[in-house]
């Protein structure tokens, strides 16, 4: 497999939200483009999965889907993406996201991004994936989970370090910023 220095999205397919949301989706995908790095996400025509797709290729960068077959059966798929890779199922699909992106960030979802996020969370802190993790925390819409995150440090279900898993963003541009940089914060792995 080509190594790849995407940036992976998670983010919401559901096209019945704010039009902040899907306007901060498609200047992220214009940040990303601008950034140089190739975008990886989910593949879905609708929500902010269709508009960072659109606004990637209105910067001509390069915007990848990755998508299992059933989903492509239903036509959920973006048109234009420069390239789609189906694959079997979802867990597959999230293990070959993260395998193609130097970095993760988050945007505002339901339990298919939340999911996501708390996985790659996960993998980071068992030394499964090595990137940036960035929260991108429009409207404080993160804030419950990052109280629930704190939460479970204070209560000693996650060591203090693991806080450094992830970084939070409040902006597009910081978000890009943070998920481009190459001060990746230790954490321990042990248990």
């Amino acid at each position: 497999m080509k190594y790849r220095q995407a940036i992976c999205v998670y983010c919401a397919s559901s096209s019945q939200i704010d039009q902040s949301y899907i306007n901060a989706a498609f200047h992220l995908g214009q940040a990303i483009a601008d950034s140089g790095h190739e975008m990886v996400c989910g593949a879905g025509h609708s929500g902010l999965m269709g508009a960072i797709i659109n606004g990637v290729l209105n910067k001509n960068g390069v915007a990848i889907g990755v998508i299992p077959q059933f989903m492509v059966d239903n036509k959920w798929h973006h048109p234009h993406l420069s390239e789609l890779i189906i694959t079997p199922d979802m867990h597959s699909r999230k293990e070959k996201m993260a395998q193609m992106s130097k970095a993760s960030i988050a945007m505002p979802g339901g339990c298919g991004t939340l999911e996501e996020l708390l996985e790659i969370i996960t993998w980071r802190q068992l030394g499964l994936y090595n990137g940036n993790i960035v929260i991108l925390n429009l409207n404080n819409y993160f804030d419950p989970l990052l109280k629930m995150l704190d939460k479970a440090i204070d209560n000693g279900f996650m060591k203090a370090d693991h806080k450094n898993i992830w970084q939070v963003a409040t902006s597009v541009k910081q978000a890009v910023e943070l998920a481009i940089e190459n001060d990746i914060k230790p954490i321990s792995c042990k248990y």
